[in-house]
């Protein structure tokens, strides 16, 4: 059997990328995105081996199972709104929140582990493309390192939009992961809700708006999958084919 990636040997530090998705049952187009990033890291891809390597993934593709198998459109079996219960999850209640947080807290207390994105998945019913929420630091220096993922996935992705992008700490979210785990972890994590489309996303210029498909939301996921590969400078350790191959996005 192939050897143990090194960030899985005993003892190794390791550098965790959390993400989850369906936290809001309606908003199905978050399940593809992330199976497009599942399939992706999965996969036998050069890129996926690299970030196979140096990255843990960690990954809970469904918030609210309850509510999606019940067929609600925001809430949970028992009527909540998980997204606004992070701060205080009770395990009775909301229990995929509280089991979630218990976790991130411990990767965050072990010195051996860096949490250092958080990536919560949603679908957006009124905004084109798909865009990202971050959140506002004093630290100007934190804020604009903060801006660099998105930044570099607008370059890997044509349906994603850096000026829809946002930077908030309106009161009405400060019960979402997003939000939360952004006050809890320290300056070097990264916590954003991506957003896409219901619909539709619009390509450069004055552009009609092409329809979203379960196959686009995938390829956005696995762009999302691929930036972290520009975003920790991977890109020399990827194994280029002999054959030169057509570029594709």
């Amino acid at each position: 059997p192939p050897s143990a990636a090194a960030n899985l040997r005993p003892g190794a530090e390791q550098k965790v990328v959390f993400i989850t998705a369906r936290v809001h049952p309606g908003e199905t187009p978050s399940s593809f995105v992330c199976q497009g990033i599942i399939d992706f890291l999965v996969s036998q891809h050069p890129i996926a081996k690299v970030l196979r390597d140096h990255l843990v993934f960690k990954i809970a593709p469904m918030l609210n199972p309850d509510g999606v198998y019940l067929g609600n459109y925001r809430c949970s079996l028992m009527g909540f709104d998980l997204n606004r219960h992070w701060a205080n999850p009770s395990p009775w209640a909301h229990p995929t929140l509280h089991g979630v947080k218990q976790l991130i807290i411990e990767m965050y207390n072990n010195p051996k582990i860096n949490l250092e994105f958080y990536i919560d998945i949603h679908a957006h019913s009124t905004m084109m493309n798909g865009f990202m929420y971050g959140n506002i630091f004093e630290d100007e220096e934190r804020f604009q390192r903060q801006a660099v993922f998105p930044k570099l996935l607008c370059q890997n992705a044509e349906d994603f939009s850096y000026s829809s992008t946002s930077f908030n700490r309106d009161a009405v979210k400060a019960g979402t992961g997003r939000r939360f785990l952004g006050g809890l972890l320290n300056d070097t994590s990264y916590c954003y809700t991506l957003e896409v489309s219901f619909y539709s996303y619009i390509l450069g210029g004055p552009g009609s708006p092409v329809p979203y498909t379960e196959e686009a939301y995938m390829k956005l996921g696995r762009n999302v999958a691929r930036t972290f590969l520009d975003y920790y400078k991977l890109n020399s350790l990827v194994e280029r084919p002999l054959a030169p191959t057509p570029k594709t996005r």
